[in-house]
């Protein structure tokens, strides 16, 4: 057997890099040879006669990447990737996770999805933002589509800031969220292989309402307990994903979903909790595979 790690062309991200070299070294370890391929041009392509080339030689693929052009081609020529196309596709998008998982009984943040500006001199309508109030309250919570890290996330505090921001992003994909007052600062952090919740982190910052590592939050171990197991595996099935990290506020009745991220980085919670879950990972995949 014979693996690819595909990762961004771009990113020198250290904890991303980090990801990528852990895997081969577990790989490694269990005997199976895994190249690391920045995901440059030509990875994948479509020929003159239509049909789709590639030089990537291997049996499976863990695309720690967000290219949904590359993966897709990659999928349909054969390749079995870690994750699927679809699943890295619906998790890159936050407002489309949230609509994937309505009406399964996820417990959630009251959500509004922006809508679309395509005219460039358009302006925010006078009830565009008590419309949101209305639903939500302040202050709210503003979000990109799509970002990481706790980047493009946003907390508007008045009706001035939420008309600024909604006007600032009028042509960029986002949704408002209700504030969770209870989880300020704080949210609970759960990695997922294969359905299973094997690892979890309270994520804490004291300066910030978001609690990301990435922006100087601090981890510590937490106890997963039945709720959090069975609640992950319920997302992650629904998602069909393989490998992912979903994070939860705490709301006065227990657990809401925050995001689902289905190429969480994972340098932090094996360093707060000792879980291993680089192997973790990569047993999974060999298993899956075996079986396929």
């Amino acid at each position: 057997m014979k693996g690819l790690i595909i990762v961004n062309a771009y990113s020198e991200n250290e904890d991303y890099l980090y990801q990528a070299r852990r895997l081969q070294e577990e790989f490694s370890r269990k005997g199976i040879s895994v190249e690391i391929r920045k995901n440059y041009c030509g990875i994948a392509s479509i020929e003159k006669n239509g049909k789709i080339t590639s030089q990537q030689a291997g049996d499976f693929a863990v695309f720690l990447d967000k290219d949904k052009y590359t993966m897709r081609l990659l999928e349909k020529k054969g390749l079995r990737l870690f994750n699927p196309a679809r699943a890295i596709e619906i998790c890159d998008d936050k407002m489309l996770t949230h609509v994937a998982l309505a009406n399964y009984g996820i417990p959630m943040p009251e959500t509004l999805p922006a809508p679309f500006c395509y005219t460039s001199e358009a302006k925010i309508g006078e009830g565009y933002s008590k419309n949101v109030i209305t639903a939500l309250g302040l202050p709210v919570v503003v979000k990109h589509s799509y970002g990481s890290l706790g980047k493009e996330v946003f907390l508007a505090k008045t009706e001035e800031e939420l008309c600024a921001l909604a006007t600032r992003l009028r042509f960029t994909p986002h949704f408002y969220q209700k504030y969770v007052g209870e989880s300020r600062g704080k949210d609970l952090r759960v990695i997922c292989v294969g359905g299973k919740a094997i690892a979890a982190m309270l994520r804490s910052a004291e300066e910030d309402f978001r609690s990301n590592i990435a922006l100087g939050g601090v981890g510590a171990p937490f106890a997963v307990n039945e709720e959090i197991a069975l609640l992950s595996k319920k997302i992650s099935d629904l998602l069909e994903l393989d490998y992912c990290g979903i994070d939860f506020l705490f709301g006065k009745e227990g657990l809401l979903l925050c995001e689902v991220n289905s190429n969480a980085f994972f340098k932090g919670i094996e360093k707060a909790t000792g879980v291993n879950v680089a192997a973790a990972y990569a047993e999974h995949i060999i298993n899956s595979m075996q079986k396929s």
